[in-house]
């Protein structure tokens, strides 16, 4: 038995990769849930909207690089986000302004609002594809890892490697930084304390003074950060495609859901409870048990509950059965 190498091997492949998942996820499900709090309505645009902010993010970061600018041993694309974060705000705006706002004025049913965003996520996924294509895209330079395979079985002398990617501790470190920001500006502020008021009562916000489009114009500002947070973390930690933003609306969704649609806090931990799930259900565990069991013993299969591309039905998988067992979320769908 060798505990040590199967520890490697766990952390390798499942908790440091599902840590970094868990993070984007998180962040993309705190977008969701803001938009649902504050808006009342679920943002099916939100992957389609994030992919075209990390777009954005990729042309910045090129042009940086065709500039001779770099960010030393980081990614470059830590630079342009800036530039990615002001144009989703001003595109968030705009849809607001001519397809929302006409919506929230004559008071429609929530359905109604879902049925607009999806209108804007065929927009949005069509203007990703004509700016960037539908082809992969990989952004990420500066130093790659932090610590090699070789590097840690030269240091350690065991036989198993850890890789420690740049990219995952950027995504976490980003992630805790962003997730601090929000929770303080919301619970110290005056604007998030507004936005707090209009969550958990709208008319007695109204009468209380609040202004409720300067409310909206601040929750489009933080989810439209959020999304191109989480997008360009995504990409530098795995790679950019349009169609793959669409596709984690799931796992999106199912954490905000998970957590208790409605519940920032709730929101990041269904984002890792998803995310952690995806990894372990769909992971090869035979190399982790070589070390632990006697070969004899070893089954022949990979000992793979299932393949890694049915991670989307885990994902969907989890989100069944809490809306019938617990539909209200971990923490009951608390408001803001």
């Amino acid at each position: 038995m060798d505990i040590l190498n199967a520890l490697v091997v766990l952390t390798n492949f499942v908790l440091i990769p599902g840590l970094a998942y868990g993070s984007q996820i998180a962040l993309g499900a705190l977008g969701i849930t803001l938009i649902y709090s504050i808006l009342r309505f679920a943002h099916f645009a939100h992957g389609d909207v994030m992919a075209f902010g990390t777009a954005f993010v990729i042309l910045g970061t090129w042009g940086l690089q065709a500039a001779g600018i770099s960010f030393g041993p980081l990614p470059t694309a830590l630079l342009a986000l800036p530039l990615g974060i002001a144009v989703i705000i001003l595109y968030l705006l705009l849809a607001d302004r001519l397809v929302y706002r006409f919506y929230r004025r004559v008071k429609a049913k929530p359905m109604i609002f879902v049925m607009a965003s999806l209108g804007v996520m065929f927009v949005t996924n069509g203007l990703t594809r004509l700016l960037m294509g539908p082809g992969e895209r990989r952004f990420d330079d500066g130093q790659r890892f932090l610590v090699s395979a070789r590097e840690f079985r030269e240091w350690t002398g065991l036989a198993e490697g850890l890789a420690l990617r740049s990219s995952q501790v950027i995504t976490v470190v980003v992630a805790l930084i962003a997730m601090g920001v929000l929770f303080w500006f919301l619970n110290r502020t005056k604007s998030g304390k507004s936005m707090r008021a209009y969550s958990d009562n709208e008319d007695l916000a109204l009468l209380s003074g609040i202004n409720p489009d300067r409310v909206v114009w601040i929750t489009w500002a933080i989810a439209g950060t959020l999304m191109v947070l989480a997008g360009t973390l995504y990409g530098l930690d795995k790679s950019f495609r349009p169609f793959t933003y669409f596709m984690l609306l799931l796992p999106f969704f199912a954490a905000a859901i998970v957590g208790g649609l409605g519940s920032p806090v709730g929101a990041i931990v269904g984002g890792y409870v998803v995310a952690f799930a995806e990894m372990g259900i769909t992971y090869a565990w035979r190399r982790v048990f070589s070390h632990l069991l006697p070969a004899d013993w070893m089954p022949a299969g990979l000992m793979q509950a299932l393949p890694v591309d049915y991670k989307f039905a885990v994902t969907f998988g989890i989100l069944v059965v809490v809306l019938i067992f617990r539909p209200t979320g971990i923490f009951r769908g608390k408001t803001l």
